[in-house]
């Protein structure tokens, strides 16, 4: 691929091989951003772990104090006496029958699933379609709740889902170019230290392998994970 004039001075001020602290990685993540369009940024951790084992198959959520920049569209699968609720904490969507069918047939126009846990065996179904694509309910990320206004006003607040990939990778946003570097640093530290608090007993060796800051169209900073580990 050809790099354009502008990228090719942008990467000449992160040179191949140097690391950053986070907070100077916050800063100049907004000095090589090449985009013309509010750009997402992205946080990419790389644990030294076997995410094959049960037991080291992270995932959680975390509240971002900040937010994501994104407004998060939210479908709610309940029965008629909590759709009320729902819909007034704010849910973009809310049923079952009738939003069941439209998975089926294709219709994926959310970012985040809730769900009562008495609907749970009518959208087990579900499972093969939203599984993969990181939106099925579940109890650990706090989508599978009696308690959705809650659960709805957290993931609209700024409350997101993480998992390790196959790889043992975090990918997750944490802010868009236009937040102030002070924004961005606080919810990349917030995200970054609840992953540590979860590193597995069974963990051997180094656990934060790498940690990159990148926006949609800008090279990866790689943060100094001795500067987070203290």
């Amino acid at each position: 691929m050809q790099l354009t004039k502008k990228r090719k001075q942008v990467n000449t001020k992160v040179p191949i091989g140097k690391t950053y602290s986070l907070q100077e990685a916050s800063s100049l993540l907004k000095d090589v951003n090449t985009a013309k369009f509010d750009a997402s940024i992205d946080l990419h951790i790389r644990l030294g772990i076997d995410p094959r084992k049960a037991d080291q198959a992270i995932r959680g959520v975390v509240n971002l104090p900040h937010g994501t920049g994104k407004t998060k569209r939210v479908l709610v699968f309940c029965n008629p006496d909590k759709e009320d609720e729902a819909r007034q904490a704010g849910a973009d969507h809310v049923g079952l029958q009738e939003y069941v069918e439209k998975v089926e047939k294709g219709w994926m126009d959310v970012d985040v699933i809730i769900a009562t846990p008495s609907v749970m065996p009518k959208i087990a179904k579900l499972g093969k379609i939203l599984g993969p694509r990181n939106l099925m309910p579940n109890p650990k990320s706090g989508t599978v709740t009696d308690n959705v206004a809650d659960a709805v006003k957290e993931v609209k607040g700024g409350k997101i889902a993480f998992r390790v990939d196959k790889q043992g990778i975090i990918h997750a946003s944490v802010g868009r170019v236009s937040f102030p570097k002070e924004k961005i640093y606080d919810n990349a530290h917030e995200l970054i230290h609840t992953v540590i608090k979860m590193k597995p007993s069974s963990a051997k060796g180094t656990y934060l392998k790498s940690v990159t800051l990148a926006s949609t169209m800008s090279p990866g900073i790689h943060v100094d994970t001795k500067t987070l580990m203290s």
